[in-house]
């Protein structure tokens, strides 16, 4: 449970980095950046499942490189549904998902070892 939220918490921190040093992503403050990051979270187990079969055969054409489509879909996806968290288009939901994508493996990788069961 600890680290459910300490996950929580750090990518609501990440996604504000994310709006912070990259202009077409905007985030109004903390408490909409942990909405957001729950918003996210759902789109992921509920939406990008559905969307990763439907598109199946353009990302085995494009190598896996659809994925990334898919992940800037659901970044965007989640600034259309709230108020205090804005992308700025197409591209910037593909940045912003990759920098939010990268800050979330740095932040998974540091609770595994930090939790990690000895």
């Amino acid at each position: 449970m600890l680290k459910l939220l300490a996950k929580w918490l750090l990518s609501a921190s990440a996604l504000l980095f994310v709006a912070y040093v990259y202009s077409g992503v905007q985030v109004t403050n903390y408490t909409d950046a942990l909405i957001a990051v729950v918003v996210i979270g759902l789109l992921n187990v509920v939406v990008r499942p559905v969307l990763v079969v439907l598109t199946l055969p353009v990302t085995v054409l494009t190598l896996g490189l659809f994925l990334f489509v898919i992940n800037a879909i659901v970044f965007w996806a989640a600034a259309a549904v709230l108020d205090g968290f804005q992308v700025r288009g197409f591209v910037a939901a593909l940045v912003g998902s990759l920098i939010y994508t990268a800050l979330g493996m740095v932040i998974e990788s540091a609770l595994e070892r930090l939790f990690a069961h000895k």
